[in-house]
């Protein structure tokens, strides 16, 4: 059974930073696709960065430069660093996993496993 948990969320002001972890179990992490997504109340999932099993990263243009994905193979967590946050990444995040080994498109569809989240909000 395939399990991802978030976790390392909370409350900054702008320009904080936070890094948020997903630990998982049922799967290698470091032999499929996985994902960090969020949701802000009243709009769609967005991927913001993906992983894939060969190391090949993608970001959001949203995020990109002040967001950092990772994994540790070792602890089979997945890691996304969040530098200068700003209001407008409030949010839930959410980990998520595909069965590939190759990251496929930025649709929530595209990945069969999920966490429960973890609620990131900034403050002006």
């Amino acid at each position: 059974q395939v399990q991802l948990v978030e976790s390392g969320g909370g409350s900054v002001q702008a320009g904080g930073s936070l890094r948020l972890s997903c630990a998982a179990s049922g799967l290698t992490s470091s032999s499929v696709c996985m994902a960090w997504f969020r949701q802000a109340p009243g709009e769609e999932r967005e991927r913001v960065a993906a992983i894939a099993a060969g190391g090949g990263i993608t970001y959001a243009d949203s995020v990109k430069g002040r967001f950092t994905i990772s994994r540790d193979n070792a602890k089979n967590t997945l890691y996304l660093q969040i530098n200068s946050l700003k209001p407008e990444d409030t949010a839930m995040y959410y980990c998520a996993a595909d069965g590939r080994a190759s990251c496929r498109g930025p649709s929530p569809s595209m990945y069969q496993f999920w966490g429960r989240g973890t609620q990131v909000t900034v403050s002006s």
